[in-house]
């Protein structure tokens, strides 16, 4: 395992991260409903993840439902005594229940306090080392925001505090009312981010490299689209996310992804590794990438992806992946980008 800064702060993590998503099996209430694992292989996820030199993991209090994924992590944890050995970060934004009907969402410092003290005691922790907004809140003034998660990094209860699927614009005005006002601020942005998705290079990732965030990408695999297991003119394989997720099945089945895949697939013989280790290893090539979650359902999985934490590719191998998922990049980058080439 190889370790990095997480952002321009100095703890280092694992480069990659193990995304709690799947941990515990939750009820047809959640949309994680079998797709997830059950407590028994959660731990041995963990387990497995951590003796091999993962020390990173990233939930949020969504997941499953009624906070599962930060129960079972917390229950994990106090079991194996292995609070102080691992950066733990989480999520608090969407739909919780208990908090009534008006405030049982967004990143009001009214409703911030309460999810902070919540997820505390699910993770069975005094403090959380990254505490992120799952989205922005467009009812909320951003300094509230702020405002609230600096008051909590005095007291001790947030170490560091991040930021996903912000706008761009969004994110820079943030990054400027913390500036002028001696806020915490955000040192990562966790983002959807692969082969298949890289939108995030129009604007947020100049942005994060100019300011020094570590971009944590989520769905580095396209929801396991990038995995192997996908052929063209062929069914998803039966009990796969795929194969439940239909729609965003159809969404992939395209011309584009499918030569993606078809360069990956020779990327990876190249290399003597499985198409997910290549997709992963893709994104560790990143310089604005502090550490890419992976989800697991089984430890399996675990094993698989690991692969990629030690796994370098030429630049060569780079572009070739760079050029097979090429995408429009749109007004007014593309021009931007003609103009700055012949002036």
């Amino acid at each position: 395992m190889q370790y990095r800064n997480l952002g321009n702060s100095g703890v280092k993590v694992s480069n990659l991260c193990l995304g709690a998503m799947t941990f515990g099996e939750a009820d047809e209430k959640s949309f994680m409903h079998n797709v997830g694992a059950d407590v028994a292989t959660s731990y041995a996820v963990l387990d497995r993840a951590v003796a091999a030199g993962i020390n990173f993991i990233d939930s949020a209090d969504v997941y499953g439902q009624d906070g599962l994924s930060e129960r079972v992590l917390g229950d994990w944890m106090a079991e194996r005594g292995k609070r102080n050995e691992l950066v733990i970060a989480t999520k608090f934004r969407f739909t919780m229940p208990g908090q009534g009907d008006a405030n049982k969402s967004g990143a009001s410092r009214y409703r911030i306090v309460k999810c902070v003290e919540d997820s505390l005691r699910r993770l069975k922790t005094d403090r959380i080392d990254l505490y992120q907004i799952h989205m922005q809140d467009i009812t909320t003034p951003e300094e509230e925001t702020l405002r609230a998660l600096d008051d909590l990094v005095s007291a001790g209860k947030l170490l560091y505090i991040g930021c996903s699927n912000y706008a761009a614009y969004r994110l820079a005005d943030a990054l400027w009312i913390s500036r002028v006002n001696s806020f915490a601020k955000f040192i990562t942005l966790q983002a959807q981010y692969s082969l298949v998705v890289r939108d995030l290079e129009r604007e947020h990732v100049p942005l994060c490299r100019t300011h020094n965030l570590g971009i944590l990408p989520w769905s580095p695999l396209a929801g396991g689209f990038l995995s192997g297991k996908y052929r063209k003119g062929e069914a998803p394989p039966a009990g796969t996310r795929m194969a439940q997720w239909k729609t965003r099945w159809a969404g992939y089945d395209n011309e584009r992804n499918w030569k993606i895949l078809a360069a990956l697939d020779g990327v990876a013989k190249e290399i003597g590794a499985s198409a997910s280790q290549t997709a992963l290893a893709w994104l560790l090539a990143k310089p604005t990438v502090s550490s890419v979650i992976f989800g697991a359902r089984d430890v399996a999985q675990v094993d698989d992806n690991i692969g990629a934490a030690s796994l370098v590719l030429t630049p060569a191998q780079v572009k070739a992946l760079d050029d097979a998922s090429a995408f429009d990049v749109g007004y007014p980058y593309q021009f931007i980008g003609q103009i700055q080439e012949r002036w």
